[in-house]
């Protein structure tokens, strides 16, 4: 470990031989850094906060802190970071509560821009991008490749789907299918992220079916249950496109806040 002198980091945290943490920065106990991780100037690490390897904290981070919840009385809960994520200035991550699982979950690969806030709870998938300024209340739920836009917030519990995205300002109070693009307050549907699918190798027929599987929920006039029924049909159909048919359909199946109209 290469550490400042001027850094405070409790003997008792797991730090790999490898870490670099910079100057004025507090690494509490029960803290654990994987191998190749950096820490910038002024960071506080704190909590039973587990980091994996390759990460970049910038200056000012609070990760691991207390949750902004005021039923939590300081039970023992975590925040688990994986590999490869890169951390912007000012950001804040939270612990879990009790009541919510116990444990904040941040994957892999992840670009989390200046001044994010996730708070408890929240299970981040792999692959985002949380542009300056984005929100995630508690209890949210992001998968993989979702994209948030600058100064958006997402409501407590809600979840968004993989490849979906958030405009900037956005305010997303249900949750967001797979492949949605939204914006708006509150946040309503646009299509789904084309584009982004294309840049992920996304074949152009699945496209054009998500497209029209797009159609038949938000465009068709369906009640949710009869698109449901209607996405079925249109997996079963085209086998090849059924495992991102089915995805977009189980999603809405599962909401539990409902979804974006």
């Amino acid at each position: 470990m290469r550490a400042h002198p001027s850094s405070i980091i409790d003997p008792a945290a797991e730090i790999a031989d490898d870490v670099e943490i910079g100057p004025f920065c507090v690494i509490d106990a029960k803290v654990t850094l994987g191998a190749g991780t950096v820490v910038g100037s002024h960071v506080v690490i704190s909590g039973r906060t587990t980091i994996g390897s390759n990460n970049r904290f910038f200056p000012f981070c609070v990760i691991g802190g207390a949750p902004q919840d005021k039923k939590y009385a300081g039970e023992e809960t975590e925040l688990v970071i994986g590999d490869g994520n890169t951390v912007r200035e000012a950001c804040t991550i939270s612990v879990g509560t009790a009541g919510g699982g116990g444990v904040t979950s941040i994957g892999s690969d992840n670009w989390i821009m200046a001044s994010v806030h996730i708070a408890h709870d929240c299970i981040v998938g792999n692959h985002t991008i949380l542009a300056n300024n984005a929100t995630l209340a508690g209890h949210v739920t992001l998968g993989d490749f979702v994209i948030l836009g600058g100064m958006s917030a997402v409501h407590q519990f809600c979840s968004l789907g993989a490849h979906s995205m958030a405009a900037g300002g956005a305010i997303v109070l249900r949750d967001v299918p797979p492949y949605v693009i939204c914006s708006g307050n509150p946040a309503e549907p646009h299509g789904i992220n084309s584009e982004g699918l294309k840049r992920r190798g996304l074949d152009a027929a699945t496209i054009n079916l998500l497209r029209r599987a797009y159609k038949t929920l938000y465009r068709d006039g369906l009640t949710v249950a009869e698109a449901v029924m209607s996405l079925t049909v249109l997996a079963d159909e085209n086998p090849p496109s059924a495992p991102s048919i089915n995805a977009l359909k189980e999603f809405v199946q599962n909401s539990q806040r409902g979804i974006i109209r």
